[in-house]
């Protein structure tokens, strides 16, 4: 009998090969890469292996073929539904949160709604290493059904009087939900984190975009590459505050984009074009750059962690005040956050001719009180 059959000789081979140090690890094919992510979906993989799978790959570095084998396992095993919308947009924070200020993400599809284009977000509720504040947090703050399946998920954003919806992980992939507690005792990020942004869940009946964020310089052509992979006929990769979907709001920044027609060559696609965000040119004038977290709950969030994330029960309530304020037409850091998060958006998809076009239109969106309904709605 063929030992290689046996999932456990399979993967003793694949860490024989790329955990035996900075110097000797070897890359593993993407049918090697597809074949251990399986491995471990599928819960054939005892904990331990499983983890230093994850964290060699990451200490050597992944590779191109690597990182699109591990994410043709993930595809694999994403449970996904087309909607009737001709065009829709994806927008993906980092599933681990923030721990810097409050987010704008959970109500940035309600405005993008509001101006045409049919949003969905997915997240899930925490996850390591950081176990900051999640978009699934604040939505289930405000009372929204965060745990819908994907034909309900689909019903919401087809619906012309909503046209946004929330997707938790455990219901479209829950298989890599499940690792929940292996990423936490790996305590290390590992390229999950960067993999589950670019699944796609949901798709357009035409054409479906993606809106997400990175920090460290040399993921945007990771991101395109994998985003291009996965489907996406296009992507905004936009260098934002924890590397998360919003610029920031009082410096320089940029972001990344691509279209359908561009090929991919060597896995990787040539050229992404580059794109300049000046935030006071959208008349943003914030000293900080992002939205604050106040005082009172700075011990809170030095405390959150693996099953103790209700600890941040108190900010995420204020974050939801801020985002509901915001829809409301106050103005401020998170409305700013949003008008800005939103002109990139349909700036390019080409709801709107220029970066400034997209801001008044969402602006306008928040103005009629449009995007609040949706958002109520929702």
């Amino acid at each position: 009998m063929n030992d290689m059959a046996n999932p456990q000789s399979r993967m003793r081979a694949y860490l024989q090969l790329v955990a035996t140090g900075p110097e000797l690890s070897k890359s593993l094919n993407q049918a090697q890469a597809e074949d251990g992510m399986l491995m471990i979906l599928n819960g054939e993989i005892d904990p331990v292996r499983a983890g230093i799978f994850l964290i060699a790959l990451r200490m050597k570095r992944e590779s191109d073929t690597e990182h699109i084998g591990i994410l043709n396992a993930l595809i694999k095993e994403t449970r996904t539904q087309q909607t009737a919308s001709p065009e829709i947009l994806a927008v993906a924070d980092p599933f681990n949160g923030c721990l810097r200020g409050l987010i704008a993400t959970p109500f940035l599809p309600a405005v993008f709604a509001a101006c045409g284009l049919p949003t969905y977000t997915h997240g899930l509720q925490s996850v390591g290493p950081k176990y900051g504040i999640t978009t699934r947090m604040v939505l289930e703050a405000a009372g929204k059904n965060v745990d819908k399946n994907l034909a309900d998920g689909v019903a919401c954003l087809d619906n012309t009087e909503v046209g946004w919806t929330y997707l938790d992980q455990k219901h479209y992939i829950p298989s890599l939900h499940d690792l929940v507690e292996l990423r936490d005792t790996m305590v290390k990020r590992s390229c999950l984190s960067t993999l589950e942004v670019v699944l796609k869940p949901l798709f357009g009946a035409r054409t479906t975009h993606l809106l997400t964020g990175f920090v460290h310089k040399a993921y945007p052509p990771v991101y395109a590459m994998l985003a291009k992979h996965c489907g996406f006929d296009s992507a905004m990769i936009i260098r934002g505050v924890e590397g998360g979907c919003i610029p920031s709001l009082s410096q320089l920044s940029r972001y990344f984009a691509y279209r359908g027609d561009q090929a991919l060559e060597l896995h990787r696609l040539a050229p992404i074009k580059l794109h300049r965000l000046v935030p006071r040119e959208l008349g943003i004038e914030q000293e900080a750059r992002m939205v604050a977290i106040p005082s009172q709950f700075a011990e809170a969030m030095k405390q959150t962690g693996f099953r103790n994330t209700q600890i941040l029960n108190a900010v995420v309530a204020h974050n939801l005040e801020q985002g509901l304020d915001a829809l409301a037409n106050k103005p401020g850091a998170m409305y700013d956050s949003l008008v800005y998060g939103a002109a990139i958006g349909l700036a390019h998809v080409g709801l709107a001719a220029r970066l400034a076009d997209g801001a008044e239109r969402a602006g306008n969106a928040i103005a009629s009180g449009d995007a609040l309904a949706r958002f109520q709605a929702g």
